[in-house]
């Protein structure tokens, strides 16, 4: 009895947890040719919702909806080019892994070297900066160390003698 009750209480906590289920589109090609331009398309063109996967490799509703555009415009007849312009017409130049270099996409291009460019000049002009410090730096110190010398050798006979003085107290002291 103790087992039963168990197997039900079991059966009953796992009905309990959510279902996920595996949804696997499969979309039919009458000829290889027009199967081997939809596998290209959706291998180059970009999911606009995950961002870093093609549309082959995501299963976001938003590219099953492009994929069902693209199956159903090469069914149309449209041209590769004609099915990329309608996509990038709703969705920029984002759909691509490789915009097109235009006005809107410079930076895009171009940014990284431009980083790299301003950092480097930063770097550049730290490190000339610390040298520039370091060297006035040493020429303070070398003026201190001067004047501390200086004033060493005029205090020094003095200390010298007080020195002296206090030795000679500490011997009285200790007889």
């Amino acid at each position: 009895m103790k087992i039963l009750i168990q197997t039900v209480m079991l059966t009953f906590m796992l009905s309990l947890l959510p279902q996920t289920q595996a949804e696997i589109i499969f979309y039919n090609f009458d000829d290889p040719v027009k199967e081997e331009r939809f596998n290209k398309l959706i291998s180059v063109l970009r999911c606009p919702k995950c961002q870093n996967n093609n549309l082959a490799d995501s299963n976001s509703p938003l590219s099953v909806d492009l994929k069902d555009i693209i199956y159903e415009q090469i069914h149309a007849g449209k041209s590769d080019a004609e099915i990329v312009d309608f996509l990038k017409e709703r969705y920029g130049d984002f759909i691509h892994y490789k915009p097109p270099m235009n006005s809107s996409t410079i930076l895009l291009w171009f940014g990284p070297f431009l980083i790299l460019v301003i950092s480097a000049f930063f770097i550049l002009r730290y490190l000339r900066m610390t040298k520039a410090s370091d060297t006035v730096v040493d020429e303070t110190e070398a003026e201190h160390m001067a004047k501390i010398q200086a004033w060493q050798a005029e205090v020094g006979d003095s200390d010298n003698t007080d020195t002296q003085v206090q030795d000679s107290t500490l011997g009285d002291n200790n007889r």
